[in-house]
């Protein structure tokens, strides 16, 4: 999935194998630190489509410390609505037994797919909050960022 250009196409195109298997260390970092993280995303039939899930960030992020929700596909999950399915059950999870008090989305200006997402989540979008950051091996990315509040997902 991360080696997909067209999924890739809005973070810098393709991972390395090793970009990619350290990101899924990172993710399971996460949980045993915080009990939060991705999620692997099957089908019915078992196979996998992709990842959604909650992630902690800390103050050496451009936006400080929060929540952040998150999701990848595979190119043939795309428009099935698995991200917005598995995202609705994160935020819940996030809101209900971690007790957030907000989830921040972000993507890229260009990604139309996660910004229909955040909208049928129920997001809202922050222009005050947009952020640009530089990533080693890719340059200057900038983030649209929308807010999730628990009010929305209380008791989902």
């Amino acid at each position: 999935m991360n080696a997909d250009a067209a999924v890739m196409a809005d973070l810098g195109g393709p991972l390395s194998k090793m970009v990619s298997d350290a990101k899924l260390d990172r993710y399971a970092q996460a949980f045993d630190t915080h009990g939060i993280t991705r999620w692997v995303l099957t089908d019915r039939g078992g196979r996998f489509v992709g990842y959604c899930g909650v992630l902690p960030w800390g103050d050496d992020h451009p936006l400080g410390a929060h929540d952040e929700i998150g999701w990848r596909l595979v190119r043939e999950a795309w428009g099935h609505g698995y991200a917005t399915e598995a995202a609705t059950a994160a935020l819940a999870d996030a809101f209900g037994r971690r007790g957030s008090s907000d989830v921040l989305a972000y993507t890229a200006a260009d990604n139309v797919r996660s910004q229909r997402v955040m909208e049928r989540l129920g997001l809202r979008r922050v222009p005050a909050l947009d952020f640009s950051e530089l990533y080693d091996g890719f340059g200057v990315w900038s983030g649209l960022v929308w807010v999730a509040s628990a009010e929305r997902y209380a008791g989902a």
